[in-house]
């Protein structure tokens, strides 16, 4: 069967991971706001340009211009299937999105919610190294490399992002419980949200993200 998706989680629950592993299936799209308003922005597109200028004043995107990029890309051609990914962030967002699909006589088939303890979190984020050179990602407490500091898979130098830091982490945590916490109770309460145990193995929350997506719930 084909989803309309929205994947939600805290920072470093692995939403990102698992929507690109499902979306390497055929007629899956991956829509990550992130990469949609980079590309927009590198392509000096209409839609980009109005978006840098909030960008480098340092403001947030508007919701409006947020919906319209979404709105295009899930109008081009291509998947019978789509996963939104860090989007929506707010109740305005998950209101606009509803109508502009009320619009396109479509609906949400699921909203999946990655559900890891804080301090798993921080672990996670925390403890994350990005090799500068094949991008590779490792993990001081969870995956570490035989050499402290290189990349296993390139012998490249391993950084940590600053994001990544305790404090930015712990600023990350809590604007995701203001923000987009209350979207849980939000799509709780129209019978959507579909709840999956995030602290364990990628394969195992993969193989019950599967089963999941192959059932409509909303």
């Amino acid at each position: 069967m084909s989803f309309r998706s929205v994947f939600l989680g805290p920072p470093g629950a692995g939403k990102g991971t698992q929507a690109l592993t499902v979306a390497s299936g055929p007629g899956v799209l991956h829509l990550s706001t992130g990469d949609m308003l980079r590309a927009h922005v590198s392509k000096g597109t209409e839609l980009g340009a109005q978006a840098k200028g909030f960008m480098d004043a340092g403001q947030l995107v508007p919701d409006a211009l947020i919906i319209a990029m979404v709105e295009e890309r899930l109008g081009g051609e291509g998947a019978n299937s789509w996963i939104l990914d860090g989007f929506p962030r707010t109740i305005p967002q998950a209101e606009a999105l509803d109508q502009s699909l009320q619009a396109a006589n479509a609906s949400l088939t699921h909203v999946v919610y990655f559900r890891v303890p804080n301090e798993a979190l921080m672990q996670r984020l925390t403890g994350r190294r990005t090799c500068g050179d094949c991008g590779a990602i490792w993990n001081v407490h969870t995956k570490p490399t035989q050499t402290e500091g290189k990349c296993d898979a390139c012998g490249g130098s391993l950084t940590h992002r600053s994001d990544d830091r305790p404090e930015a982490v712990s600023q990350r945590l809590e604007a995701y419980d203001k923000q987009t916490k209350p979207l849980l109770d939000f799509y709780r309460s129209k019978g959507c949200l579909v709840e999956i145990d995030a602290d364990r193995s990628p394969q195992e929350v993969s193989q019950e993200l599967s089963d999941a997506l192959a059932k409509e719930v909303c």
